[in-house]
């Protein structure tokens, strides 16, 4: 289902994915089965979106960003991918992964070039500056390691 109200430029949306309105999908974007794109966000070109996901309200997903299978992101998460961002000249996309079972939670900032591991929990309002490995919660500006997950 695409909301009306939507630009979807992509036409290989599966049927099964919820693209709601004043959502911005570029035409070389990758999108799952089975996903929930919320109202107010923009996903560019070089985007991998896995099966399972939710994005909320209020997040655009920047070239060089993966989100893998089962992946939510709370709203307002910012992710970046220019380490030295100048405006009108070139740069080298900074190339983020969000691995399978993870969530980041609202208002969070992930900045260009992490890897979040599968089953992480990133808490509210964080700033993710550095790798996570897998099954562990993290939280705080700059996040820090809080404790393991069972999983």
């Amino acid at each position: 289902m695409i909301h009306p109200l939507a630009e979807c430029l992509n036409k290989k949306v599966p049927l099964s994915t919820q693209i709601w309105q004043y959502v911005v999908v570029l035409p070389d974007a990758v999108i799952g089965e089975n996903c929930n794109i919320c109202a107010h966000c923009f996903i560019e070109n070089d985007v991998i979106i896995g099966n399972n996901v939710t994005v909320k309200c209020g997040v655009y997903i920047w070239d060089g960003i993966i989100l893998e299978d089962n992946v939510q992101i709370g709203p307002n998460v910012t992710f970046t991918n220019d380490k030295y961002p100048r405006a009108k000249q070139a740069f080298k996309i900074q190339r983020t992964l969000i691995k399978k079972n993870a969530s980041i939670g609202a208002g969070s900032i992930i900045l260009g070039g992490v890897t979040i591991g599968e089953n992480v929990l990133v808490g509210a309002g964080s700033l993710v500056t550095k790798d996570i490995p897998d099954n562990e919660l993290w939280f705080g500006t700059p996040a820090k390691f809080i404790r393991k997950i069972a999983r």
